[in-house]
């Protein structure tokens, strides 16, 4: 074996152990509040502007809106309960 083989071999373990122990490390419940959280947060905005650039602008309108969408989700679901005699 080759040096250059070696160092691939190593650099390729060390890659495996990283990602099956971020797979274990972390529940499925804590990825998936991480990703609500991030997208509340409008962390996919962060950057998306010309030039690798924020828009102030744009991200407090993703974050209102997406706010504002789940006080729906959440007022619908409450009129959809009452309307149902659920409570």
């Amino acid at each position: 074996m080759t040096e250059d083989d070696r160092q691939k071999q190593s650099r390729e373990a060390l890659e495996s152990v990283a990602r099956d122990s971020e797979t274990i490390g972390s529940s499925a419940l804590a990825r998936s509040a991480r990703r609500v959280s991030d997208h509340f947060a409008a962390k996919d905005a962060i950057g998306a502007g010309e030039g690798g650039k924020t828009d102030p602008a744009e991200l407090w309108g993703r974050r209102i809106g997406r706010t504002l969408s789940l006080l729906g989700v959440v007022a619908l679901t409450y009129w959809l309960g009452v309307q149902a005699k659920w409570w």
